[in-house]
């Protein structure tokens, strides 16, 4: 989620995960992160099912608020059941609290000839926080030689050169954030155990809120705010409610920034 204002997010991931009818295999591990209005990052998560965790009780009760949102309930296809290989993960790069969340599986990551790794290392053993630390690798420059957020447009078409490679090696459907944008990649994906993928690896959907409306809830989500003209966008891997979900196209990369989509960029750009 990105939103114009901070806005109260209540998760309940198992539910959340029915919608893909997919609760019983995601049972890996979870995660979540909110950016607070000072550029810190709340990130709770645990190697563990998202059923019955304490920690989603926590967060429930506790109305925790963020205009940038990231989510993720795992499946692992590499690297064992562990905190270091859940998802989301984070790093600092110059100066900000960078996340990212994948889903899908790149063969033979280390390999590609354009995702080598620059001052980030992973901790864990996945192709996904490999991918991480090869794209802050690319967004170094950039971001080192700013003295603020380098421009939209440069970090926009870092982040679709980097989708671009990851499409090479497989399911490549993820989400990463810097504290300003929110930039999501939409692939393919299983929607079935055996299934071969396809696409829409993603779906988002834009949403303006007036002074007076109820709060957003469906089940296994309720986002709420004090603001008079709330605004928000949302990205999902399947839609969340009846509402009219826009699929991504294979390849497009979306950049979310206060609640708006600001920039779309196809896979033939």
């Amino acid at each position: 989620m990105s939103s114009r204002f901070p806005a109260d997010v209540d998760l309940c991931l198992d539910e959340l995960a029915r919608h893909g009818g997919q609760t019983g295999p995601h049972r890996d591990g979870w995660g979540i992160s909110y950016y607070a209005e000072d550029g810190a990052v709340r990130l709770y998560k645990e190697a563990e099912p998202a059923s019955g965790s304490e920690w989603i009780q926590f967060i429930e009760q506790h109305h925790l608020r963020g205009a940038i949102v990231l989510s993720h309930i795992r499946l692992a296809t590499r690297g064992g059941r562990s905190l270091k290989n859940t998802h989301p993960f984070r790093r600092e790069l110059g100066g900000r609290c960078h996340v990212f969340a994948h889903n899908g599986d790149l063969a033979d990551v280390e390999g590609h000839p354009d995702l080598r790794l620059g001052f980030h290392r992973p901790i864990g053993e996945t192709d996904s926080e490999y991918a991480f630390c090869a794209l802050l690798g690319q967004l170094e420059q950039p971001w080192l030689s700013s003295s603020g957020v380098p421009p939209l447009d440069q970090r926009l078409a870092i982040v679709v050169r980097f989708a671009r490679s990851l499409r090479d090696l497989g399911m490549a459907n993820f989400v990463y954030a810097d504290g300003d944008t929110v930039f999501a990649h939409g692939n393919k994906r299983r929607y079935s155990t055996g299934e071969e993928p396809r696409p829409p690896g993603l779906h988002a959907l834009h949403r303006v809120c007036g002074v007076n409306s109820d709060d957003y809830s469906i089940d296994g989500l309720r986002i709420s705010s004090d603001s008079e003209r709330q605004e928000m966008a949302l990205v999902a891997s399947v839609p969340l409610t009846g509402e009219v979900w826009r699929p991504l196209q294979e390849g497009e990369v979306l950049a979310l920034r206060g609640g708006k989509i600001v920039a779309r960029v196809g896979r033939e750009s």
